[in-house]
């Protein structure tokens, strides 16, 4: 068996072949170069087409990431499956960057904050939960636990996803007929969703100000991808008072320039694509797992985390 590991430049790859030598030693585990020999799986990061082109053989792609959007651009050859990470040490860094900034919004430590700055001692009217019923949009893997997490202190919790799923504690809304009631009862939304066409943009003017029944003062937390969202719709919503603030992790651009407005605007708080990064040995030990299951036998479609290319995850 024969393993390539191709990983994007700021992802260095000596330790993913290391930790998978150990964790599969009899088989052959090798960093790509172009024109290197062919694989049975891969272990990737945003490869480039080459390697797609020329690794023909592969029958599982291993994505070291939740999110596949960057590999479903891609040609890829008929026969091979992608596998995402189901988890792998991410959902509970999501849970804590989802409630932190939920949590900091509600209990307004960001105006405390910036009072004690200035040397202000302030107070603030404590704020009834009821009145921020919280709306995950995406109830995969991460998208279940943050909900439930959030539910954990008492605030209501509803979740929209394009297929119908029933999750206990979580008031269910899906498909283009459940959105509008969805935002409708959501105050703080957290995008959670994959990119796939029919969300890409889809937290935009429209959308947004639909948020609480339309009422001013929603809220985003975008932990997503850059693309759910329309960055020239933003700062209009906040400056007219419709959105009170957005946490957001992820950028249509990364690393995000810094002449965005987004850093300087008072009302967004940025953090750099690191609400759930990657834990290698985690995610070592998964894959391997999957690799040997494959090569025992089992059929792709019995392991967690196989993506539907037509749904795009």
């Amino acid at each position: 068996m024969r393993i390539t590991v191709c990983l994007s430049d700021n992802n260095r790859p000596e330790p993913w072949v290391e930790g998978l030598r150990r964790e599969l030693p009899q088989a052959e585990i090798q960093i790509w170069t172009p024109g290197a020999a062919l694989a049975d799986h891969a272990v990737v990061w945003a490869p480039p087409q080459q390697f797609l082109d020329e690794q023909q053989q592969l029958r599982g792609l291993f994505n070291i990431g939740a999110g596949v959007d960057a590999l479903l651009n891609l040609r890829l050859p008929p026969h091979t499956r992608i596998v995402r990470l189901d988890d792998a040490g991410m959902s509970v860094q999501m849970v804590e960057y989802v409630c932190h900034a939920l949590i900091r919004h509600f209990r307004e430590f960001d105006v405390y904050e910036a009072d004690a700055r200035e040397g202000v001692w302030s107070y603030r009217r404590p704020r009834a939960r009821r009145d921020f019923p919280v709306g995950v949009m995406g109830l995969g893997v991460l998208g279940e636990r943050v909900g439930h997490a959030i539910a954990q202190f008492e605030f209501p919790v509803q979740g929209w996803s394009r297929s119908p799923r029933q999750i206990d504690g979580i008031r269910c809304f899906d498909g283009d007929q459940g959105l509008d009631g969805f935002l409708a009862a959501s105050r703080v939304l957290v995008c959670l969703l994959p990119l796939t066409a029919q969300t890409r943009g889809i937290l935009n003017r429209e959308t947004l100000s639909r948020l609480h029944g339309g009422r001013p003062g929603g809220y985003l937390i975008n932990v997503a991808r850059g693309a759910h969202l329309m960055e020239q719709d933003l700062i209009p919503l906040l400056d007219a008072g419709q959105l009170a603030g957005a946490a957001l992790d992820v950028f249509a651009s990364e690393p995000l320039a810094p002449e965005h407005p987004f850093w300087r605007h008072p009302k967004i708080t940025v953090t750099p694509h690191a609400s759930a990064r990657t834990q290698r040995e985690e995610s070592v030990a998964q894959i391997a797992a999957k690799i040997r299951a494959l090569e025992a036998g089992a059929d792709f479609d019995t392991l967690p985390g196989v993506v539907d290319v037509q749904r795009g995850y």
